[in-house]
């Protein structure tokens, strides 16, 4: 979790809040990045608790469109019926590795992490996406969402925030892009490792013209 502010912006930034689903079910060590998982119910149902009980009046949801984060997104909005409805948007959906879906990682041939990690922001491990392609929708995502948003609230305390219900690789993306919003990581290395644990979240103050 991450700390919280609740008053109306004034310095040109939205608070931004980048939650991650509860705990799916899925066997360990399987690669599920794409794939559309549920979400183990009672701990969903936790988070839920936890994130309405400090998520200001007059945020705005937004979810991805895979259900483990979706499980998430609505368990809070029963417990806060008072927000608006949350928005599903693929472009805040996991990265989609492709033909490693649901393989095991420890199954995977070394070349392939190899062929990754020598070309990590271009390369589609898996086939189907890469780093820098992640990049651009998560970030385009964020900027449409927080325009919109924007735009349309009425001011006050919390009117202003964004809460994205969204999974461990965009949080990332999205933490890359608020330090560096031009970043190209060429290196695996220069991708950010902390994430929230299941079921928590990472606040940012977003700059709208980012």
């Amino acid at each position: 979790m991450s700390g919280i502010g609740d008053m109306s912006r004034t310095d040109g930034t939205r608070r931004l809040w980048l939650v991650r689903h509860a705990r799916p079910l899925v066997e360990p060590g399987l690669c599920y990045g794409a794939s559309d998982l549920p979400a183990d119910a009672a701990d969903t149902e936790r988070a839920a608790r936890e994130l309405a009980a400090v998520l200001p009046l007059g945020a705005a949801l937004v979810m991805s469109g895979l259900q483990r984060a979706q499980q998430l997104a609505l368990a809070l909005h029963a417990l806060r019926p008072e927000l608006a409805p949350p928005v599903a948007d693929p472009r805040l959906n996991e990265m989609d590795f492709g033909r490693f879906e649901l393989e095991r990682w420890d199954a995977i041939d070394r070349a392939e992490f190899d062929a990754w990690t020598d070309d990590f922001h271009s390369h589609r491990f898996g086939g189907r996406e890469s780093v820098g392609e992640l990049l651009a929708r998560v970030g385009q995502a964020l900027r449409d969402h927080l325009a919109a948003h924007s735009s349309a609230a009425t001011p006050g305390p919390g009117s202003q925030d964004l809460v994205c219900f969204t999974h461990a690789g965009v949080i990332r993306a999205a933490s890359l892009l608020h330090a560096r919003p031009d970043a190209q990581p060429l290196l695996a290395t220069d991708w950010p490792a902390a994430a929230p644990a299941f079921g928590g979240w990472h606040c940012l103050d977003w700059p709208l013209l980012s």
